[in-house]
């Protein structure tokens, strides 16, 4: 079994998240993409994301009929700071030794992972997925601490689109791959600011996740209790 592990805040899912984690798995040949809503992430200040029961909510509307595709509150429910690595002790607990487990990411989320809790070990017990985030570049990751060696002028054919994929392995390490994604315009920063404004979504949303933020008044500037704060 390959599960890719896709984690998030999902504050709220949109439509690049979801073509993501379809790429992954077509070009991974994952079986699985375990959707992981954050529950209290370190690096993001009290009071700027909609309840996690929103976001859980908003991301199986997203992936409703894609049998591949599921949703883990492991996150969610525990009720200390979340860590990635005690994320990934506990799906390992849960799959087994002989589960493959891809962590998918960001680019630009990525280049902070030296300063993660216990990235070493992270390195041992999943793959990275590493997925193109402009206006990041993959020659950032050149040097970075923990990680392979791979070569600069790899890193440059990813930038300039010569080449779509780069897989590095190290000793010890279940293995890093680069993906270079087709762009997709959706981020959720720009969406809650459509929300707030009144701007169009322009097809940034699945239709069943724009319905449940109209229906529960998500991003507005004048919250209610089931709301949040823009």
């Amino acid at each position: 079994m390959r599960i890719g592990l896709f984690g998030g805040t999902f504050n709220p899912v949109h439509v690049c998240h979801v073509a993501v984690a379809t790429q992954c798995r077509d070009r991974l040949r994952l079986d699985r993409v375990l959707f992981i809503p954050s529950g209290d992430p370190p690096h993001k200040p009290p009071g700027s994301l909609a309840p996690a029961r929103h976001r859980v909510e908003m991301v199986r509307r997203a992936i409703a009929g894609e049998p591949s595709f599921s949703v883990s509150e492991v996150e969610v429910h525990r009720t200390s700071t979340s860590y990635s690595i005690e994320t990934v002790r506990a799906l390992r607990a849960e799959h087994g030794p002989e589960t493959a487990l891809f962590f998918i990411i960001g680019l630009d989320a990525f280049l902070d992972f030296p300063t993660w809790k216990e990235p070493g070990e992270l390195l041992q017990l999943c793959h990275f997925v590493v997925v193109s985030r402009p206006p990041c570049t993959f020659r950032s990751l050149a040097g970075m601490p923990l990680l392979p060696a791979i070569d600069p002028a790899a890193l440059a054919e990813l930038d300039a689109h010569r080449r779509d994929r780069v897989d590095a392995d190290a000793s010890g390490n279940a293995g890093l791959t680069l993906l270079a994604l087709p762009p997709c315009d959706a981020s959720a920063s720009d969406i809650r600011h459509r929300l707030r404004t009144g701007h169009s979504l322009s097809n940034l949303l699945p239709a069943s996740v724009e319905s449940y933020i109209i229906q529960f008044r998500l991003y507005q500037e004048t919250p209610d209790r089931t709301g949040v704060e823009g």
